[in-house]
């Protein structure tokens, strides 16, 4: 593939291999079977691997003189992406999910609102308490501290406050996060 005039080379992802390790007269050397052989010559160590039809790895070019071991690239590389894709598997992405409420709100809506959020912490999620006000509500906003304070004490068992109550604009915001 014919790159652009004066493109940069694109960089190598991945420890080096074989010839691509340069610069190097010594390097410590671990052989395939996971024994530490000392520090060895680069030339010595690359012929030893390709004795045993295997790479010569690089696996820590920081350290001085830098730690090759010699294994089967192909392999390594497939375990390596074999061990991302399980931890990417068993991550959890944390949700943050929105109640909205307002200030006069009723006591069973009440209840299902802290159901549905309840619900929500036990999938470890996130939620967000947004209570909204209307018109001359405005003049009235120490009933929404009230109704907030009255979600944190009943969600206190599950949940504890990452943002206290806030308000912006005409919405007063509090964010919980599940113990």
């Amino acid at each position: 593939m014919r790159r652009p005039f004066r493109a940069p080379v694109p960089l190598k992802e991945g420890p080096r291999i074989n010839r691509e390790i340069r610069g190097v007269p010594q390097v410590q050397l671990i052989d395939d079977e996971g024994k530490n052989l000392g520090v060895i010559s680069f030339f010595d160590a690359l012929s030893m691997a390709e004795e045993a039809g295997m790479d010569l790895v690089e696996i820590a070019p920081q350290s001085e003189p830098p730690v090759c071991k010699i294994l089967d690239f192909g392999r390594f590389k497939y375990q390596s992406q074999k061990k991302a894709a399980e931890t990417r598997k068993n991550q959890k992405v944390v949700e943050i999910k929105e109640i909205k409420l307002r200030p006069n709100i009723d006591d069973h809506d009440y209840d299902v609102k802290m159901r549905q959020s309840r619900s929500f912490f036990e999938e470890g999620d996130k939620v967000k308490i947004t209570l909204r006000f209307r018109g001359r509500e405005m003049a009235h906003q120490d009933l929404g501290y009230q109704l907030l304070e009255r979600v944190r004490h009943d969600l206190g068992d599950m949940a504890k406050v990452e943002s206290e109550p806030r308000f912006e604009g005409k919405q007063m915001i509090m964010i919980l996060t599940p113990r």
